[in-house]
């Protein structure tokens, strides 16, 4: 072997060498924690770590820019002095993995434990507000409004068994993103059922419309929780909980909500698409 080609080995051994893969996993996990991060905290005036988790985001974004240079600059040179190297495959962003702390000494605390056992905490949550047993959850990832529209389907069709297995089968960030997106749904919703903008004197109405058929499908949620988001619906202020909801508990009931106004419309979920 030649000492240029010896050279080239080398560069190409370097090159595949290159941590790529392994920082783009660990960004798609601080992506992941970040926004999960961000749901949880609206209930909290403690910025819980999310300023201190958007820096690390950024130095790790520098970093893997800076690789794929690295990479670039190595299938260069090699192609300019002869070897014809291919250019080094470029990592694909993984779908997020969310990730949840795990106790020291806990059961499966291992590297590669953490993204199961937030979708388990999720999964625990769900069956215990539908009250039905836990289900494996599913590793398909779906967006926030996808399972929204598949929340609304199982909702209008009174099916709780199936609201169980689509809210299971979804990661905890996506379950937790119906918290974002049904707030101007349901007020939009709202005013197409009373043909008017929701007002404070439109609540007990709407509760009377909404409130049963929602702890039908969820017989374990605190009703409470019913009122409180009817009443945001309906711009009336309340008293702040001394103990917050459970975030699971927001994100599923809003979901459902917008499932029985629906219902109560008679229109199409798929039209949430529009």
């Amino acid at each position: 072997m030649s000492l240029i080609q010896d050279l080239g080995a080398r560069l190409q051994a370097a090159g595949a060498d290159l941590p790529v893969g392994e920082l783009v996993a660990a960004l798609d996990k601080l992506r992941a924690s970040a926004a999960l991060l961000s749901w949880v905290r609206q209930q909290s005036a403690d910025p819980l770590g999310v300023p201190e988790l958007s820096g690390a985001i950024e130095h790790l974004e520098h970093a893997a820019y800076a690789l794929h240079v690295v990479q670039d600059s190595v299938s260069g040179y090699l192609a300019a002095i002869g070897l014809g190297a291919e250019p080094a495959p470029e990592a694909r962003p993984t779908p997020p993995e969310p990730v949840e702390p795990v106790a020291p000494g806990a059961p499966g605390s291992t590297s590669a434990a953490p993204a199961p056992r937030l979708r388990r905490w999720w999964a625990e949550r769900v069956a215990y507000l539908t009250d039905g047993a836990p289900a494996d959850p599913a590793t398909t990832t779906i967006s926030s409004d996808e399972l929204l529209r598949s929340v609304a389907r199982h909702t209008r069709a009174g099916d709780r068994t199936g609201l169980r297995r689509a809210l299971t089968g979804a990661p905890a960030p996506a379950g937790l993103g119906l918290s974002a997106l049904a707030p101007a749904l349901l007020h939009r919703l709202a005013s197409d059922l009373l043909g008017h903008e929701p007002r404070p004197a439109d609540l007990p109405a709407l509760t009377r419309t909404a409130r049963e058929p929602v702890l039908a499908l969820l017989p374990k949620l605190p009703p409470a929780l019913v009122d409180t988001l009817l009443a945001q619906v309906c711009r009336v202020p309340r008293p702040a909980d001394p103990v917050p909801p459970h975030p699971a508990d927001t994100a599923v009931t809003s979901g459902v909500l917008v499932g029985v106004l629906l219902r109560r419309l008679g229109r199409d979920p798929e039209a949430l698409a529009a």
